[in-house]
């Protein structure tokens, strides 16, 4: 294993529960309470730690939706 990927795999054991692909409803539950938290901390601010955290969620999130629009047509 790479020094990169020891140290993503070290960081990313305590975020895995909170950031993951959503497989389930609960799952995508959880997933859809962060943006709230997250845009009263980043606000506006692109270059606060957690903007591109928040970029993410907004991805999978969108992404989640999109699939699941898809299913219902």
């Amino acid at each position: 294993m790479t020094a990169t990927l020891k140290r993503v795999e070290r960081a990313w054991l305590p975020i895995a529960d909170v950031l993951r692909v959503p497989q389930n409803d609960l799952e995508y539950d959880k997933l859809v309470v962060l943006p709230d938290d997250l845009i009263d901390e980043v606000g506006e601010g692109e270059s606060h730690p957690l903007a591109s955290f928040m970029d993410v969620v907004g991805v999978l999130i969108e992404n989640c939706e999109r699939q699941h629009v898809a299913e219902l047509s």
